[in-house]
């Protein structure tokens, strides 16, 4: 998808190429190693089938074709999976994490007590799909359209851990937009959430990628069962939603508070970031950039994909160490703005 963030369009930066002397380099010392991919996720959830859909390939397009393992690491919106990484991993390219785009943005949008990473200084190794977000209900939920959440009805929603896009998402609606959602926290994980919807106990949840609504929620995609999408979280409509389902950038009533929902929903062009710490020599990270690249593009990654009804459209680390920095270059304005709806000070 063509996006663009405060006005300005992003243009995907090239990808690094690594010289051959540092592809050599890389393949010796991958050669008999283990990389191990870091799922920022409960099992079942979206971090982890993309990292277990990257960890199947990669080994074929890493130099010295190292073995490939995944790890689940939950906890607190993937930050704790992120602090690990930038604290703890190994700083030599032999663990990477997959983790929500709340993890790279909590710096900036949460409490001034900072977890101890900077975003701006991991390294990317790429993105495995941009995300349209979305808000899923059962359809014999009370709001029966976005707009009724504006006119006294309320909306029940359930949300897993702090700093996920399913706890943010929701709360940005409330304060931005004045939007009537009752959030019930706490669930392990976005499947939990689909399973209490299932058995009525929320009307739904917000904050979704649709790639993980189509898993989890059966016959949403043709319009069939119990579910459907209330409101596309995003400022671009989903071609398959075209139609269906309002964007909500579009109930803002004043440009302050649609240049705050923009920057929350850049999140959704980096949904399924894979990091490395600092500190990896930088040949290594070209080496694991290009593998990355050509693994997602791959005939036998994409028939994997499909199987699943995964999307798996990547783009490259260069653009999403680029697209961090521009958040956080953000107007202060702006940031207050949405750090105040997301509860930072």
């Amino acid at each position: 998808m063509n996006r663009t963030l405060f006005g300005a369009p992003l243009v995907a930066a090239g990808l690094l190429a690594a010289f051959p002397a540092a592809a050599q380099d890389a393949g010796g010392f991958f050669k008999g190693k283990t990389i191990t991919i870091i799922a920022g996720s409960s099992a079942g959830g979206g971090l982890d089938t993309y990292g277990r859909l990257l960890g199947r390939h990669l080994s074929k397009h890493m130099p010295g074709n190292p073995n490939v393992v995944v790890q689940n690491m939950p906890g607190a919106g993937s930050l704790v999976a992120a602090r690990y990484i930038y604290t703890k991993s190994p700083k030599d390219g032999t663990q990477m994490a997959i983790v929500l785009p709340g993890a790279l943005l909590y710096n900036l949008l949460k409490k001034d007590i900072r977890p101890a990473y900077d975003p701006t200084k991991l390294n990317y190794v790429g993105n495995a799909n941009s995300e349209t977000v979305v808000c899923v209900i059962r359809k014999d939920a009370p709001i029966k359209d976005f707009k009724d959440i504006f006119a006294g009805k309320q909306l029940i929603v359930g949300g897993t851990g702090p700093g996920s896009t399913m706890v943010d998402y929701p709360n940005v609606a409330k304060a931005v937009l004045g939007a009537n959602i009752k959030l019930i926290p706490g669930y392990k994980g976005s499947r939990q959430v689909s399973l209490a919807a299932t058995k009525n106990e929320v009307h739904g949840a917000c904050g979704l990628a649709w790639s993980s609504a189509k898993r989890q929620y059966q016959g949403i995609e043709d319009g069939g069962g119990l579910f459907k999408v209330l409101v596309q979280e995003d400022t671009k409509t989903h071609p398959q939603l075209q139609g269906k389902a309002p964007l909500a950038v579009d109930f803002a009533k004043t440009p302050e508070q649609k240049a705050a929902l923009e920057l929350m929903y850049a999140q959704g062009i980096i949904t399924r970031p894979f990091i490395l710490p600092p500190g990896v020599p930088a040949d290594r990270v070209a080496v694991i950039r290009k593998a990355f690249m050509e693994t997602m593009k791959s005939k036998e990654l994409q028939a994997d994909a499909e199987k699943q009804k995964t999307e798996a459209v990547a783009t490259d680390g260069a653009f999403v160490q680029n697209l961090v920095a521009k958040i956080y270059a953000a107007p202060p304005a702006t940031v207050a703005m949405l750090k105040k709806a997301l509860g930072g000070k």
